[in-house]
């Protein structure tokens, strides 16, 4: 008897482990590189095993793309408790999480790719629609306003900005654009 009989299954660590090769994967040699015998080999999970929890490319692409996105909502959610301002909040917690997403290494060459990923498949896109039009149905009352918006687009550019490496902007430049558009969620 192999040892996967004996082996204490733990399919939720099984499957964040194959999300996080498929991001590395992605961050290191695109997402065209992300396919199920990638992750498999680079995982050591077989690709039965890997299909269990993904049954196509599609579905594993979708899966990191929810992954990021819940990484993401955590992180606004964490920006928005240690915020006492209720109006602008969510607006203030995107912006900064949207400008700190290059400092983080690994997230960002996540996110770059699966921003390429997003541009190029329709059903992501759709997602993030999903994602953005929730957002603004939540936040309506206190994040509403034509600077709120104003702003989220100015992060949305911002992110853009850093996955492409399009910009070049100093230090102290990029900290008195943050705090400008900081200063127009007060409004």
């Amino acid at each position: 008897m192999s040892n996967a009989h004996h082996r204490k299954k733990q399919p939720v660590l099984v499957r964040r482990q194959l999300l996080d090769v498929a991001a590395r994967l992605a961050a290191k040699q695109g997402m065209a590189s992300v396919t199920l015998d990638a992750v498999s080999g680079a995982s050591g999970v077989s690709k039965g095993g890997l299909l269990h929890h993904f049954p196509t490319k599609n579905a594993l692409l979708d899966a990191l793309f929810e992954s990021l996105l819940e990484r993401f909502d955590e992180e606004l959610d964490e920006r928005m408790r240690a915020d006492p301002l209720p109006h602008g909040r969510f607006t203030r917690a995107y912006l900064l999480a949207c400008a700190s997403i290059r400092e983080k290494r690994d997230d960002s060459s996540q996110w770059a790719q699966v921003t390429i990923a997003m541009l190029a498949e329709p059903r992501l896109r759709e997602r993030w629609r999903q994602w953005v039009r929730e957002r603004a149905d939540e936040y309506v009352g206190t994040d509403s306003s034509l600077d709120a918006q104003m702003v989220r687009f100015a992060a949305d550019g911002l992110w853009l900005a850093d996955m492409t490496e399009s910009h070049e902007i100093d230090a102290t430049e990029r900290g008195a654009l943050i705090a400008r558009l900081t200063e127009l969620t007060t409004r």
